[in-house]
């Protein structure tokens, strides 16, 4: 990718987040091979996992060690409070461990390693750095370590989403997403839900993981594969160009929804999806994935319409929504709006939902629909 405004934050972006994933992966694998003891939950009744904290640990101090801590503002998740509770020791002894492993093999991802291994108070101290709230002046960076923790914990897909805003506007993203086939014909969550696990023909762990992103005026989005055994990343000589679907007929559409159904309503969009003339059945994904898929071009739709009192998260969007439109797709709320990621943690004033299309014409049907028949809707 060519130099130019903000390389050397994008540069930075991919190789963390990368190095991000490589943490996940090793979580996820103890988590799936052993008991829930390292998932907690959130006041919402979401779970966060040692990942979480741990990515967040990690990515806050390497981008503080490199900027200046000064200078960086980040906009993330989680915070300490669990943490630092009492009975919380033996969580916190993990996290600090699993930071610690991480950083040491940060040199393969061209990053530099901490001299020594970090104490504890210094690893709580960078996750709770990351106490901005964004807004519509400064640069921010946006940080949702996992995303899709449920996901995570069984062995789903999830991703570690990063992104730069920049005077209220997203100017960089990336996307890890660790369980995604590489090859287009292994997305198929039906086949995978229909099929004994021994019979998939995608189970190899080398068939699967990527790095996606995206940075403002750079002609498009780019994907890599992530780096496995002793491999060292090769950024950007091992990247490749994505491009959204060309697909504009609703029959042969595939269309993506979130799996959780407390913050998306899956009858409205399933009445949506019938009266645009969606054939597919659809495809329910955890995660930023789902911006990943439409990237891709694996997939053509992804609507979300959460239920009333439900507040979209700048986190759970902004580095998808940047690589989506790099990669020629449009992203817009129900109304036909860009989302505004400049007003705080949340995407305020949002109207009613959120429109995911590889291109102009399947959006406009979609946003067509949803004026026709929100009226007789419940949200």
């Amino acid at each position: 990718m060519e130099d130019g405004e903000f390389s050397m934050e994008l540069d930075m972006a991919v190789r963390v987040v990368h190095l991000a994933c490589a943490l996940c992966r090793r979580v996820q694998e103890g988590l799936v091979s052993a008991d829930n003891a390292q998932v907690m939950a959130k006041d919402d009744d979401s779970p966060v996992t040692i990942a979480d904290w741990s990515v967040q640990a990690t990515v806050s101090w390497i981008l503080s060690e490199y900027f200046g801590s000064k200078n960086v503002s980040i906009v993330a998740e989680e915070d300490v409070q669990t943490l630092s509770k009492p009975d919380s020791r033996t969580l916190l002894s993990a996290v600090v461990k699993t930071v610690n492993e991480c950083l040491a093999e940060a040199q393969r991802y061209g990053l530099q390693c901490p001299p020594r291994e970090l104490g504890t108070s210094e690893i709580l101290e960078a996750i709770s750095r990351c106490n901005s709230t964004g807004g519509p002046t400064g640069r921010h960076w946006v940080l949702d370590p996992v995303d899709g923790t449920l996901g995570f914990v069984r062995g789903d897909q999830y991703a570690v989403a990063l992104a730069l805003i920049v005077n209220g506007e997203v100017v960089l993203g990336v996307l890890g997403c660790p369980n995604y086939p590489l090859k287009k014909e292994c997305f198929d969550y039906h086949y995978k839900a229909a099929t004994p696990k021994s019979s998939q023909p995608c189970s190899d762990t080398f068939e699967k993981g990527c790095v996606i992103y995206a940075r403002r005026s750079c002609g498009g989005a780019w994907m890599q594969p992530l780096v496995h055994g002793d491999e060292k990343l090769e950024w950007p000589n091992s990247a490749s160009h994505v491009r959204v679907s060309s697909i504009d007929d609703p029959a042969l559409a595939t269309f993506c929804e979130p799996v959780e159904k407390r913050n998306s309503n899956h009858s409205f969009t399933a009445g949506l999806a019938h009266s645009v003339g969606l054939r597919k059945q659809p495809l329910r994904v955890y995660s930023m994935v789902k911006y990943a898929a439409i990237a891709r071009g694996d997939a053509e739709i992804f609507m979300k319409f959460a239920r009333t009192g439900y507040r979209e998260k700048i986190w759970d969007h902004a580095a998808g929504v940047i690589i989506v439109e790099a990669a020629g797709g449009v992203v817009t709320d129900a109304g036909g709006r860009p989302l505004d990621f400049s007003r705080g943690i949340y995407l305020e004033g949002l109207d009613r939902g959120i429109v995911v299309c590889s291109g102009p014409i399947l959006h406009e049907k979609i946003i067509g629909a949803v004026y026709a028949s929100w009226d007789s809707s419940s949200l």
